[in-house]
């Protein structure tokens, strides 16, 4: 059987060998909507965390968890050119945390909870994993600090 080359370009290639980036069709067996649904669900993360690692970028967060705000009132606190400010929008806008609207020549901004609520979901799974692991770890430590009590107290 030869390989075939996703895409287009046709061509076969010798048994056995497999091109890097190709696939050999015959034996591929994939869950696609799980496979999608998992690569949004992880993008949509990459991108937020992404977008919130800046310092610019989760202070105009802030500002706008008090309401819709101006491009030119989200300019005014930092020390940055309207250029910088706009990529720095335009970050936020891509990874959905704010929607941006023209209200006649104006551009306003606004947050988008929802965004914020999903890394919350997200972190909350792994706060639970993480409390039940120092608890498990604390019950370690515990009986280690009785163990060593013990050796002591029969030593003297």
């Amino acid at each position: 059987m030869g390989w075939g080359c996703l895409g287009g370009g046709g061509g076969d290639f010798m048994p056995g060998l497999q091109p890097s980036g190709f696939v050999r069709i015959a034996k591929l067996t994939l869950d696609i909507d799980s496979t999608i649904h998992n690569h949004m669900v992880v993008d949509n993360l990459g991108t937020t965390f992404a977008a919130l690692s800046d310092p610019t970028r989760r202070a105009m967060i802030e500002r706008l968890s008090h309401g819709p705000a101006s491009v030119h009132g989200l300019t005014e606190p930092f020390a940055l050119s309207q250029q910088m400010i706009s990529k720095h929008i335009a970050t936020l806008v891509r990874a959905r945390i704010v929607i941006k609207t023209k209200r006649g020549r104006e551009s306003v901004c606004a947050l988008r909870p929802e965004a914020i609520k999903t890394v919350s979901d997200w972190a909350i799974s792994y706060r639970r994993f993480w409390e039940e692991s120092f608890d498990k770890l604390e019950v370690v430590i515990n009986e280690m600090k009785k163990t060593a009590n013990e050796e002591r107290g029969g030593k003297r």
